[in-house]
């Protein structure tokens, strides 16, 4: 998995921390927690903010999608 594979990030962030507000997780630590991420492959120096920020609404996104609630 790569930067640009932002859903998959996104779906695998949620899987692995199910009670996340990804609001609240700042850019730093959603740029280590997918680079920990088991398949992730891509060099962790390689993202930037605007793919932090795509990562952080799918993230979100995908969480209001399986029901949860605030």
């Amino acid at each position: 998995m790569r930067w640009t594979d932002i859903e998959q990030i996104a779906a695998d962030l949620a899987a692995q921390y199910p009670a996340a507000e990804p609001l609240t997780v700042d850019f730093t630590e959603i740029r280590d927690r997918a680079a920990a991420l088991s398949a992730f492959s891509d060099d962790p120096a390689r993202c930037n903010l605007r793919i932090l920020e795509s990562i952080q609404l799918a993230w979100l996104d995908r969480l209001d999608g399986i029901g949860r609630t605030d």
